[in-house]
């Protein structure tokens, strides 16, 4: 039998047991756990020996110490890849990993149904003001109907921040459904590329004024961080609703109550936090128009399994010497390929 050479260790959680059934069909690869309260004598070695870390997506959910960043990576000197379990990447340092030599990669797109049926959700229930009559009827009587008229989406136009994965279903889901017109911000696509994907490239600026709906789906990167503040929110038409499904930072939460209290905008759907899961007594709670959910937009049993799926594939790919399909910091290629070569003794294809 093949002795266990190949060392991947996780803390906490992984997608799905998926992930170790397939990662277990194969004798040469060994998968541990550690524990966000594990003793530094337990983590020492599994650190020392590993080769790949499957690590947690949601910066809450595992503690610090275990992001990926230069103070971990000094600790495992034979890592030679992380591998976020979902799309996001919040818990890796991708500067840090590229410094040390080590490959990040996601499982992009893993989630995307998940979360584009998600946007649509605060769409529809937005919009058909469900959130507010659910409230209304379960706390007193005597509802007037005609005090929450809502609008057909049918004809409407979607702005799009970020059409990627996720975004790019949402705007064929708003196409094919609704017949909206789609509007896309998304600096790493042409106008061409864009109109394949069924949208009309634009600035943010234009975006925000002519948009019934905002759904934000770019990744929290250094130039997304904060994009949507006050002056953002101000541009927006009153009739408008602001989602997003995709990150905390990217949008300021204050500015955005600030821009609720006063009208200014007709209601939002928040997925993503700060702080998640967020306090119940977080100012955006108490507007009757927001509706809200603790990051669950890509929480699927669908979802789960085929990000489980997509990441041991990716992992054994990896521990295989070949090249992987979603790197995050492609430009670590040669130095990770020098490290892996001197490690496990072959050099990686591709």
């Amino acid at each position: 039998m093949a002795v266990n050479n190949k060392r991947v260790f996780y803390v906490k959680y992984l997608a799905s047991p998926v992930f170790s059934e397939i990662l277990g069909r194969r004798p040469d690869v060994q998968l541990s756990k550690l524990e966000n309260d594990s003793l530094d004598s337990d983590i020492d070695p599994v650190l020392a020996a590993a080769h790949a870390y499957q690590i947690g997506a949601a910066r809450d959910e595992i503690f610090p110490k275990f992001y990926a960043t230069s103070a971990l990576l000094a600790r495992a000197p034979n890592l030679l890849a992380v591998s976020s379990n979902g799309s996001g990447f919040d818990t890796i340092d991708l500067a840090d990993c590229t410094a040390a030599g080590v490959l990040a990669v996601n499982q992009a797109g893993g989630n995307a149904e998940a979360v584009a049926e998600h946007v649509l959700g605060f769409m529809l229930a937005l919009t058909k003001r469900i959130g507010e009559t659910d409230r209304f009827m379960r706390a007193r009587s005597n509802i007037s109907r005609n005090d929450y008229k809502g609008h057909d989406l049918t004809g409407r136009t979607v702005g799009i921040v970020g059409l990627g994965h996720v975004g790019s279903r949402v705007a064929e889901l708003c196409r094919g459904l609704f017949r909206m017109r789609v509007l896309a911000c998304d600096p790493n696509l042409t106008a061409a590329q864009v109109a394949a994907k069924g949208a009309t490239k634009v600035e943010l600026s234009e975006l925000l004024g002519a948009a019934d709906y905002v759904s934000i789906n770019c990744p929290l990167i250094a130039s997304t961080k904060g994009m949507i503040g006050a002056a953002q929110y101000a541009l927006m038409k009153k009739e408008a609703y602001f989602i997003t499904t995709a990150r905390g930072f990217i949008h300021d939460e204050a500015a955005l109550a600030d821009a609720l209290r006063e009208g200014r905008i007709a209601g939002a759907g928040l997925d993503v936090w700060e702080k998640e899961p967020p306090p119940h007594d977080h100012p955006l709670m108490a507007f009757p128009n927001v509706l809200v959910s603790p990051h669950t937009a890509g929480v699927t049993f669908e979802s789960r399994e085929n990000i489980a799926r997509i990441a041991a594939e990716q992992m054994l790919d990896i521990l295989d010497g070949k090249r992987p399909p979603r790197i995050l910091n492609p430009e670590v290629w040669p130095a990770y390929c020098e490290r892996f070569e001197r490690i496990m003794g072959f050099r990686p294809t591709g």
